[in-house]
């Protein structure tokens, strides 16, 4: 029977629309939900059509949804805690919302695929192959973060455990307490509360969800952080701080910023590399000026790139090939404002080229022997250039001679350097501008290092 109301002068107005759905219930996997419910008693004046299903972040308050005809409903709101609600319609429009089910975990994870050199196993398909277009590391859909060196890879899964596998020998870089080369993922420890994680060119670092800082692998210049140039081959915290928020790593040399936005450095700094002003090595973190405004850093072979929380880009190191973008050839031991823009967002640092994302627009600087700046030429540039006209870039990381980047509409792109397949596009011709690489549209994160001839990428939500 209809609900009414009263109250109008001609009689009773019907309320017209359906009562809430009940008895709801979630199946999750990686970025997706399953909601079901039961259907209303009281469809309100007009039967239901259609039920809308929507998953509201806790963290975010960001809303995602979808309709249907009947339960149940998927929805893809990516990972994090939720809350999910339904709502019936009829011909008079929405019903009543359900009740909030919260705290509902929607899982994040990804698969991880990896091309190029397959020399000591870095690549992690349980081969020494290499290989020109992407190949599937293991079966799992799990993985959340993965950082590459010259020849090994290490990566996390959102279960917080730590995996290396690629050369090990003879610095230990891969943290199992021994050399020995491998050429598929092996967990590192059975702790799972690892966090972050970044690579250089023989030395691992890795946040804990503590806040705390370790490191392993090569030490020869200090680049562990850990006040003495002895290598380590399993991982060894850093000093006693709990703050720690990001880490970076270049060839020989390190940078975190902790919580509260001071920046800090370690390692050789040759060519003026650690931004301190002068070109000292220093074996333990050491601050970077006094600024509390890091927002991000990406180091290179000799030079750095670091973004503000103002949006501002700077750069510091050496400068012979323009890869500071200073628009000279100068190089600086202390951080120096690239141009006046401020909505700087991403950055990668090669060996000797930049490539940087403000405002979804991708430029690049530096060396470009190779085509590895992606303006369809092999011209040096002294300060930014744009590569093509488009807007929708997300993300970028920059090798020892070619690029990779991410779109917002999930595409992957790579250009410059195409030997040994670093390219991904199933050859082993260079490209001067970028090439998509295969058809998938959800591609989320891609990561090479600055003296890197592979590239390893995620395919799922992280």
């Amino acid at each position: 029977m209809p609900r009414r109301q009263g109250g109008s002068l001609s009689g009773f107005t019907p309320l017209s629309t359906p009562n809430a759905p009940t008895d709801l219930s979630v199946s999750t996997s990686i970025g997706s939900a399953s909601v079901s419910f039961t259907a209303p008693s009281d469809t309100g004046d007009a039967a239901v059509t259609s039920y809308i299903v929507t998953a509201v972040n806790e963290s975010t308050g960001a809303s995602s949804g979808a309709t249907g005809t009947e339960s149940p409903i998927s929805i893809s709101p990516g990972g994090g805690t939720f809350k999910i609600r339904a709502q019936a319609v009829n011909g008079f429009g929405p019903g009543r919302l359900s009740e909030f089910l919260t705290g509902q975990s929607i899982l994040s994870g990804a698969e991880l695929y990896g091309w190029g050199s397959g020399g000591n196993g870095r690549i992690g398909d349980n081969t020494t192959t290499d290989h020109s277009s992407p190949v599937q590391v293991g079966a799992l859909t799990t993985w959340r973060q993965a950082s590459v060196g010259t020849n090994f890879t290490l990566a996390l899964t959102t279960d917080g455990k730590m995996w290396s596998w690629g050369r090990a020998s003879p610095y230990g870089q891969l943290g199992h307490n021994d050399a020995v080369d491998r050429s598929s993922p092996v967990q590192i420890g059975a702790l799972t509360t690892w966090d972050k994680i970044a690579v250089g060119s023989t030395q691992s670092h890795a946040l804990k969800t503590d806040g705390t800082l370790w490191s392993w692998g090569k030490n020869a210049d200090g680049q562990l952080g850990l006040d003495d140039t002895v290598n380590r081959s399993s991982p060894v915290q850093i000093g006693a701080l709990t703050t720690w928020a990001s880490i970076s790593a270049g060839a020989k040399q390190a940078f975190a910023i902790t919580t509260s936005g001071a920046l800090y450095a370690w390692g050789s700094g040759g060519a003026g590399r650690l931004g301190t002003g002068n070109t000292d090595y220093v074996s333990s973190p050491v601050q970077v000026g006094l600024l509390t405004n890091w927002h991000k850093t990406s180091s290179g072979i000799n030079h750095t790139l670091a973004i503000k929380t103002d949006g501002t880009l700077w750069s510091w190191g050496n400068n012979y090939n323009g890869a500071l973008g200073r628009n000279n050839q100068t190089s600086y031991s202390s951080p120096v404002a690239v141009g006046a823009l401020t909505s700087w967002t991403d950055i990668g640092a090669g060996d000797d080229f930049s490539g940087a994302i403000s405002a979804g627009r991708l430029f690049s600087f530096g060396k470009n022997t190779s085509g590895q700046l992606g303006l369809n030429d092999t011209t040096r540039r002294l300060s930014p250039v744009q590569v093509g006209a488009l807007t929708n870039w997300l993300s970028v990381s920059a090798a020892s001679s070619h690029s990779a980047a991410v779109k917002t509409d999930g595409t992957l792109w790579t250009w410059g350097n195409g030997s040994i397949g670093r390219l991904g596009d199933g050859t082993t011709v260079s490209k001067s501008s970028p090439v998509q690489i295969g058809a998938l549209t959800d591609w989320v994160a891609v990561d090479t290092s600055s003296d890197a001839v592979n590239t390893t990428a995620l395919v799922g939500v992280v």
